[in-house]
């Protein structure tokens, strides 16, 4: 074969492009299509060779070297050409593909630039995980197991609680089969405890809020007693609780206190709740000096309101008066733990920091703060109402002693709510002069209070039909706080009383724009309008009101009058039989129902409601006369005589009624 050969012309030594076309001729590529032995190197082996790393000498060059096929060669010869300068001077150049990747000078001439090689195909697929293996078989079993756990605490959390159930079972069985094929392919050392761990707890949790306390308790034990679950003394916690549901307090005591046991030091938070539920459950075994005992170390730990009032209880079961008072001090020393309320409403000039204000007046940190807020007051005038008539020797004496510790606290402003709560005892002791004595004290306090304590001065007063005072108090009470409804509702009153409905409905409409849910101003604006005639207006009131309180027998009797105003018998029959489903022995409601019955002719239904009123009010001389009609007409007459006889001695009253006895013990005298 021809070696090519580049001939370069003869040029001057300052020719600027002398050398310019020499080159290795081990680079040209022109004719590698027509090069017999390049192309029976690609065909071989040659060009998938690992490259050469050593130096060659260079008198190696002409050393045969074996082909694909076994025969060998001068490389020399082979290549049809020289050697390049790189091997020629002694220096392994690493062996590269023989065949360009991806692309070559044909290629290029006849179509489009194709890099990722697209246009001869899809590319050869990955090599495919082996399903079959123990491995990956266990590693997807194990997926399902924690999708099942998941799927059951969801459905658990949704309040699907028999889903819950089911999928924590499936859970169970799959981690079982589990088990098993691992310990077939590894070492028990292998097996996920915590998988083990998490199945059995969120089965037993499922029992539980199924109410399968059984199998709860089983499930518990099975985890309690493996040594291999570390910290699973803790779950005597949850099976205590369960004991307390089933009223077994010996049991949940017990368990309660081995948890207690088990817990380290450390966990303080955890020992104060357990400790907590072993006060409860002595509470409710009647053992209140073992609970007192709880709770007072409860209060010398980490001071909590609900353990304060839970003191304060026990110590009033067993009467302690000293303890009590003890108790009741403790519980307002409990720290609220929360922020003053200035910084949600003092002004401020830079507008980013109003702005600030603005975003956590409402949010949900100060939601909470109010709730705690309110709980704590809840319990300190609960607590107070529970002890003030017993801790000292008289009623005010104790309320007096209550509000004098309250005010030396940090709940100052309660002191003033249980001076009226005090005069709200004294009304229901029937003592009014004293409820109004203590009321009287507030005219000369803040607005709040004021307002309050006007409000039920007003009540008062309207109760005894004092009505100038009743509305002299309730325009203070009005004055005092435009925005309370129950003032703005009892100053109403004293308006209606006097005649004048329709400033009476604009106090009322001024109370439920305050406050839509004031029941009393709805129920009296749709009196008000009953007397206006404005019927429609009153029907739309009480039936709000019915959507408000669905079972006063209240409201259905006046939407039944309204009904009947509106001459509506149906309605107002259908509502009426509301009404005595609500209060089955209204004999008042039950002949109003015969008379409705009675109009539309309908004379056996009429005569059922007039009976059965009858039954329970046989004083009734409507009732007894349409009765004794009733049987004139049906001719029954000496049933009649009876029902007439009753009335005549009714109408005549009670000493005739008496005389008439006597005659006739009399007359039985003679005849025997």
């Amino acid at each position: 074969m021809m070696e090519n050969v580049h001939l370069a012309p003869e040029t001057d030594e300052d020719d600027l492009y002398s050398g310019f076309n020499d080159y290795n001729p081990a680079y040209d590529t022109e004719e590698l299509e027509n090069d017999t032995g390049f192309q029976q190197a690609v065909r071989t082996s040659h060009g998938r060779r690992p490259p050469v790393t050593a130096k060659i000498p260079s008198t190696a060059v002409s050393r045969p070297i074996a082909t694909g096929y076994g025969s060998k060669t001068s490389l020399a010869s082979s290549m049809g050409r020289p050697m390049t300068g790189t091997i020629q001077d002694g220096v392994a150049r690493p062996m590269t593909a023989v065949r360009a990747a991806g692309f070559s000078k044909a290629a290029l001439r006849g179509s489009a630039f194709d890099p990722l090689g697209q246009s001869r195909g899809p590319a050869p697929p990955l090599e495919a995980k082996n399903e079959d293996s123990p491995e990956e078989k266990i590693r997807q079993l194990e997926k399902k197991v924690n999708e099942l756990v998941e799927e059951s605490c969801i459905a658990n959390s949704c309040g699907d609680l028999k889903l819950a159930l089911e999928k924590a079972k499936d859970a169970g069985r799959k981690e079982r089969v589990l088990v098993r094929q691992r310990e077939q392919v590894t070492t028990p050392e292998n097996i996920n405890l915590d998988l083990t761990y998490s199945v059995l707890f969120n089965l037993a949790s499922q029992y539980s809020a199924n109410e399968m306390y059984a199998e709860a308790l089983n499930t518990y034990q099975v985890i309690v007693k493996n040594k291999m679950f570390s910290n699973a003394g803790r779950l005597k916690v949850n099976m205590g609780n369960i004991y307390l549901k089933q009223r077994n307090y010996s049991k949940a005591i017990k368990f309660y206190r081995m948890a207690l046991d088990q817990i380290p030091s450390v966990h303080k938070e955890m020992r104060i709740k357990i400790m907590q539920n072993i006060g409860i459950t002595f509470i409710k075994t009647g053992q209140y000096s073992d609970a007192i005992n709880s709770f007072e170390h409860i209060m010398s730990m980490a001071p909590n309101l609900k353990a304060g009032f839970n003191l304060i209880l026990s110590c009033f079961a067993i009467g302690d008066r000293e303890k009590m008072k003890k108790a009741f001090q403790k519980l307002i020393a409990v720290p609220l733990e929360i922020d003053e309320d200035d910084k949600y409403i003092s002004p401020s000039d830079d507008p980013h920091t109003n702005l600030l204000v603005e975003a956590i007046k409402n949010d949900h940190l100060r939601q909470m703060e109010r709730e705690r807020k309110a709980m704590a007051e809840k319990y300190i005038m609960t607590a107070a109402k529970l002890i003030a008539p017993v801790i000292e020797s008289s009623f005010a004496v104790g309320y007096n002693w209550c509000v004098e510790v309250v005010k030396a606290s940090q709940y100052v402003e309660l002191a003033n709510d249980l001076e009226i709560n005090k005069a709200i005892t004294y009304l229901r002791q029937k003592d009014f002069n004293q409820a109004v004595d203590t009321l009287k004290m507030f005219e000369k306090k803040d607005s709040r209070v004021k307002s309050a304590a006007a409000t039920n001065l007003s009540f008062l007063y309207y109760l005894e039909n004092e009505f100038a005072q009743a509305s002299s108090y309730a325009d203070l009470a009005v004055n005092s706080d435009r925005y309370n409804p129950s003032a703005l509702t009892n100053k109403g009153n004293t308006v209606f009383a006097n005649g004048d409905y329709e400033k009476a409905a604009e106090f009322y409409k001024e109370a439920l724009r305050n406050d839509s849910s004031c029941t009393e101003a709805l129920y009296n604006i749709g009196l008000t309008y009953k007397k206006l005639n404005r019927l429609d207006e009153a029907l739309d009131s009480f039936l709000k009101l019915h959507a408000i309180l669905r079972n006063s027998a209240q409201v259905l009797c006046q939407i039944a009058n309204v009904y009947e105003l509106m001459e509506d018998p149906n309605q107002a029959i259908e509502w009426l039989m509301q009404l005595i489903s609500v209060v089955p022995t209204d004999s008042q409601a039950l002949s109003k129902l015969g008379e409705l019955y009675d109009s539309e002719g309908d004379k056996s239904q009429a005569f059922q409601y007039y009976y059965e009123s009858y039954r329970y009010f046989p004083s009734n001389i409507e009732v007894i006369e349409w009765l004794g009609a009733y049987y004139i007409d049906t001719q029954f007459c000496e049933k009649a005589i009876q029902y007439f006889e009753r009335a005549s001695l009714i109408h005549r009253g009670p000493a005739y009624a008496l005389w008439e006895l006597q005659e006739r013990k009399r007359k039985e005298q003679r005849n025997y």
